[in-house]
C-alpha cells in the first residue's frame, strides 16, 4: 500500500484507547460479515478483505487464498495486526480455523461473541457494531452489547468492561 492508500484505508479504522482492544473497521461491511475495501492494483479495481490487506503490509508477506486470517478476538471487523501477543489476527488453515471454532464453542452448539451466528445475522451484527461505533465512538458498554446481541440500552446483568472471552480485547 503507497502512503495515500494508508491513509484512506485508516480513516475506515477506529482503534481502541488500550494497546490490546480491537481495531474496528467502520467502512463497508460484506453479506459475510467481514469488511471490505476496494484497491486499484494493475490498472483495475478490486476489493479485497481488509485485515487481509493490512496483515500483508505490515508483514510484508503475501497471504496465499490456502491461508486464512484467524481472529483471536473472534470480531470479523477486526483489522488488529500487529507484532507479538498484541495482534488479534494469526495465519491458519481451514483445519486450524474449525479446530479453533471448536475449541470457542462456534460450531453450532454455542455461541460465543458475534460467531456462531447465521450469514445473515452474522452482516447485520457487524453493521450494528459498525453503526454504534461511528454514532457513539469507543463506547466499551455499547460495544459489548452488540458483541452479545442484546440491544445498547437494554440493562446487564453483569459489568462488561473486559467483554469476556468473545469481544475487543
Amino acid at each position: 500500500m503507497d502512503a495515500r492508500e494508508l491513509d484512506r484505508f485508516f480513516r475506515k479504522v477506529i482503534k481502541g484507547p488500550r494497546p490490546e482492544d480491537c481495531w474496528l473497521w467502520v467502512g463497508a461491511i460484506g453479506d459475510d460479515g467481514y469488511g471490505r475495501f476496494s484497491i486499484r492494483r494493475d490498472g483495475r479495481e478490486k476489493v479485497v478483505r481488509p485485515q487481509r490487506l493490512l496483515f500483508e503490509h505490515l508483514t510484508g508477506r503475501a497471504l496465499t487464498p490456502d491461508v486464512e486470517l484467524l481472529h483471536d478476538c473472534d470480531v470479523p471487523i477486526c483489522v488488529h495486526v500487529a507484532r507479538g501477543s498484541e495482534s488479534h489476527l494469526f495465519e491458519g488453515d481451514h483445519p486450524m480455523n474449525m479446530r479453533d471454532r471448536e475449541q470457542k464453542g462456534r460450531a453450532g452448539r454455542g455461541r460465543v461473541g458475534m460467531r456462531g451466528l447465521s450469514r445473515r445475522q452474522l452482516a447485520d451484527r457487524s453493521r450494528a457494531l459498525r453503526d454504534v461505533v461511528l454514532t457513539m465512538g469507543w463506547n466499551r458498554e455499547a460495544i459489548a452489547a452488540v458483541i452479545h446481541g442484546a440491544g445498547v440500552d437494554q440493562p446487564r446483568l453483569f459489568d462488561d468492561a473486559d467483554f469476556g472471552d468473545a469481544g475487543p480485547s
